[in-house]
């Protein structure tokens, strides 16, 4: 039985059956933890853009904002109050 893909914002899906569930660029195998390690590394967006042509500016902005709101709601730290 095939199992749902999940569609995480416009551009991003994560299909179980694609990439191992990895958030991909829909239509594509393009992880996007690739796009993000890129950008990381200093690759501008025209540069990645060069290297994966099925991809837009929209597409890498969607990324970003995945990101954003991934590290946006995780908890890292927990403050202990003290007396």
């Amino acid at each position: 039985m095939r199992t749902k893909s999940v569609s995480i914002n416009e551009y991003i899906i994560a299909d179980p059956n694609i990439c191992h569930g990895k958030p991909t660029f829909k239509g594509t195998r393009i992880m996007v933890w690739q796009i993000l390690e890129m950008l990381a590394s200093g690759e501008n967006f025209k540069e990645i853009l060069e290297n994966y042509p099925s991809l837009t500016e929209k597409h890498i902005k969607a990324a970003l904002n995945l990101a954003s709101e991934k590290i946006g709601k995780e908890k890292y730290v927990s403050f202990i109050q003290t007396a």
